[in-house]
């Protein structure tokens, strides 16, 4: 049987480590496919995404060589199979345009992700959710069950066994406690107006103030408010006759792909943490 994996890697850098990790893959009968690495010279640090075929080891066989192998390089690595659909938990709140953009672009083959369940502190999107099959969880948010309404969403992420949770437009700040269990395999969007234009109705005051550019930025989410390693941003334009509406409008497309691009980076394996920073092999 062929087996298809992605080996993630990193460790401080030094040389021959692309040779013995292409030799090492050679000698189990792996066939590399596509790869690539990056040197950090700021951190002294080296990474790598290797995709390859396997025809004799199955993933257990092939991790436990692994682990032998990565020790005197003092790497961190991962295994993926990635004919696997990754596993995802999606969070959302009331605006449902990157929940939408998610879903048909799964549907479509676009998104290798296999949607365990849509939690959500409203109902909107109930029907939504039981038109794609995908259960729904509605878990409504007061000050004084925020941290059951957690207990419960944890509850649902790991028995879903869930690789990656989105919070797509998920409008609740998430306790330090649970930003720690997802550390790594939770990614949030948001527009890119902050710290500028914080709380309500930031595209009004964005309006009023005549902005010249909407943004959006997509990160993994960490106990420190939207300032958790970057994946993706982008940016529309925009001009004096643009409408509130106008803006409003452009910011969700621009939420929309921007999330989607970085959880198909995601799904793919494609970003390695690097401390507060990303390596993404696009």
């Amino acid at each position: 049987m062929n087996h298809a994996y992605i080996l993630t890697l990193s460790c401080p850098d030094r040389r021959g480590i692309v040779h013995a990790v292409s030799g090492f893959l050679f000698e189990n009968g792996g066939n590399i496919e596509e790869a690539a690495q990056f040197n950090d010279h700021d951190t002294g640090l080296f990474f790598m995404r290797v995709q390859f075929a396997c025809e004799q080891l199955a993933h257990e066989q092939l991790s436990a060589r692994l682990a032998v192998f990565a020790e005197p390089f003092q790497m961190e690595w991962k295994l993926h199979d990635s004919a696997q659909p990754m596993r995802t938990v999606i969070l959302v709140s009331k605006e449902g345009h990157c929940l939408n953009d998610l879903l048909f672009r799964v549907k479509s083959g676009l998104l290798p992700l296999d949607i365990r369940a849509i939690v959500s502190n409203h109902r909107e999107f109930y029907q939504l959710a039981a038109s794609y099959n995908i259960a729904f969880h509605h878990l409504p948010v007061t000050a004084a069950g925020k941290a059951q309404v957690e207990a419960r969403q944890l509850e649902i992420i790991e028995s879903e066994g869930a690789e990656l949770v989105v919070l797509a437009r998920y409008m609740q700040i998430l306790s330090p406690a649970l930003c720690g269990k997802l550390a790594g395999r939770a990614i949030n969007i948001h527009h890119s107006f902050l710290p500028s234009f914080k709380g309500a109705k930031p595209y009004y005051q964005a309006h009023d103030r005549g902005v010249k550019l909407i943004g959006a930025t997509a990160h993994y989410v960490t106990a420190n408010l939207d300032e958790g390693p970057i994946i993706e941003q982008d940016v529309a334009r925009a001009d004096h006759s643009k409408t509130v509406e106008d803006l409003t409008a452009m910011g969700r497309d621009t939420e929309s792909q921007v999330l989607a691009r970085a959880v198909k980076w995601h799904s793919e394996h494609r970003v390695l943490l690097n401390g507060h920073k990303t390596v993404i092999f696009k």
